[in-house]
């Protein structure tokens, strides 16, 4: 006899939303959320100075009062995450038993790791290496600096940072979100992961507050890295070309970002963010391939080996909160790393619940944890590794330690061949890694923000974009470095409540998946399932 179903219920996609201006608009999240950030650009406009220390101060409370907080949490999201791979319930079908998959899966993996990850290689691949290896900001597990210990640690360290703990963290949304929109037929907004737990309650106030926190954590997200890309980007025209590097050059680059996130979200998922993370991972192939061969191809295989290895053996130290002697680097980085990815796990998530219909749980988190961490070892070995050997050999700028951060992926390419075109490979994949950032949230947004519908208006898309590039640039041009740091770190301390809201994730999508008859799910096989159904009338 098949299991009844506790999870369901009457609400109906977009019940609560209101026709008007050629949107299709959620009441009350789209209205709160729209004012609230409004509210926060206009304020920190006003005095940037005292914004950036308000919030600071509060990023600094949330990091130093709740750094175990943090660490217990991503530690369990991965435990979660490898439990379900192995259990029967691994078998499900996100989407039912004749679910078929929308995207081939080497699109999946490309607009997955381009929204995920993309853009923080691009500016942290050289950078944070190189910090840990010269002491920049800490030194992981209190190694000395310069050391082939150091080396070994910073990037064993880095994986830790960039391999399954954040991979994890954007699984469990995902997943829980796939899940009960795909499979129970709720909304695909974050409140319907908590129906097991709210029940009707998740359809009022209490899943509009949910809501809220993650349209805030994605807007307040894609705009800092709106504009530190932008910083990023503008640096390395500088580098390359001589050209001054400007908030006018810089909000430029925003304007162009944000023109072509508009083209990319008006043309939707299969015409716009695929086709523009196919095109970027390509890019990124053929610069990672340049980088491998142009470096020492011996050094880079060497390494791959040697990196992994670090990472198995610093994984448990480095998940540690006990008794941490290194806690400039634990605070100033693990933590707020830890947070950093939990206020992007709203966005993240639910772009990758989104283009996962039809994959089976095992399936979907053996791709999404192991695949990225995979490509993410190969990318900083080849990026990392070669500026470490480098410092080591004490050639170029970096042998001096961490200088401008923005810049240290062009001065490691600037010790390798073909300077100038590689450089140039980086700003445009730089750009491109932004745009596909851009239009995925503005997706995202978008959705939750509209009551959970998979397709909003256009006029709707076209406002979240444009809404993202005019947040960062009008931060850039109010308050500069100062108005930035203040919505990073209202970003991070986002981060502390959505970390409470993925912990009873965890806990409803359990449930969840424990209500599905797994005899539904007897072949492997969507393809065969629905054939044999066929047949069967």
């Amino acid at each position: 006899m098949a299991k009844k179903d506790r999870f369901t219920t009457s609400y109906k996609v977009g019940q609560d939303n209101i026709q008007r201006w050629g949107m299709d608009m959620h009441n009350p999240v789209f209205f709160i959320s729209a004012a609230l950030v409004i509210l926060f650009v206009v304020s920190t406009l006003v005095n940037p100075v005292g914004a950036k220390k308000l919030f600071d101060a509060s990023k600094g409370w949330t990091i130093q009062n709740f750094d175990w907080f943090f660490m217990i949490s991503g530690n369990i999201f991965v435990l979660f995450c490898l439990i379900m791979i192995v259990l029967p319930v691994g078998k499900i079908r996100l989407g039912g038993p004749t679910a078929e998959p929308e995207f081939k899966r080497l699109s999946w993996f490309a607009m997955l790791f381009a929204a995920g990850m993309g853009i923080g290689l691009m500016f942290w691949s050289v950078a944070e290496p190189v910090a840990y290896f010269t002491d920049w900001w800490g030194t992981p597990l209190n190694v000395e600096a310069r050391t082939p210990e150091a080396a070994s640690a910073a990037m064993g360290a880095t994986m830790f940072h960039w391999g399954l703990h954040p991979w994890a963290i954007y699984a469990v949304t995902a997943l829980a979100l796939a899940f009960f929109a795909f499979n129970k037929g709720m909304p695909l907004t974050i409140r319907s992961t908590f129906y097991p737990v709210l029940g009707e309650k998740t359809w009022k106030t209490p899943g509009n507050i949910i809501d809220v926190v993650a349209v805030l954590a994605t807007i307040f997200g894609l705009a800092t890295s709106l504009g530190f890309g932008a910083q990023q980007a503008s640096a390395g025209l500088n580098f390359l070309f001589g050209i001054k590097s400007t908030i006018g050059l810089q909000v430029f680059i925003i304007a162009a970002v944000t023109g072509v996130a508009v083209i990319s979200v008006v043309r939707g998922l299969e015409g716009g963010v695929k086709v523009l993370s196919n095109f970027n991972m390509l890019l990124a192939v053929v610069l990672l391939g340049f980088v491998i061969v142009a470096g020492s191809f011996s050094h880079f295989i060497v390494g791959c080996f040697k990196t992994t290895l670090a990472y198995m053996q610093d994984i448990i130290p480095l998940s540690n909160w006990i008794g941490r002697t290194d806690e400039k680097f634990y605070k100033g980085w693990t933590v707020f790393y830890w947070a950093w990815w939990i206020s992007w796990a709203p966005f993240v998530g639910m772009f990758i619940a989104r283009i996962s219909k039809g994959r089976t749980i095992r399936e979907f988190l053996i791709a999404v944890l192991l695949v990225p961490t995979i490509l993410s070892i190969f990318w900083m070995q080849a990026f990392g590794g070669n500026a470490i050997l480098q410092i080591q050999n004490n050639v170029g700028a970096l042998a001096n330690g961490l200088g401008e951060v923005p810049l240290a992926t062009f001065q490691m390419l600037a010790n390798l061949p073909l300077t100038q075109i590689t450089s140039f490979f980086g700003i445009v994949l730089v750009l491109v890694f932004f745009v596909t950032s851009s239009d995925s949230g503005s997706l995202v947004v978008d959705s939750i923000t509209a009551g959970g519908k998979l397709d909003a208006p256009i006029p709707q898309r076209v406002f979240w974009a444009v809404m993202e590039g005019a947040i960062a640039a009008a931060l850039l041009v109010g308050g500069g470095a100062d108005a930035l740091g203040a919505i990073q770190a209202v970003a991070v301390t986002v981060g502390l409540p959505f970390t409470m809201i993925m912990l009873v994730m965890c806990i409803s999508t359990y449930l969840g998946v424990r209500s599905e008859n797994l005899a539904d799910y007897r072949s492997p096989s969507a393809g065969f399932a629905k054939a044999a159904d066929q047949m069967a009338d």
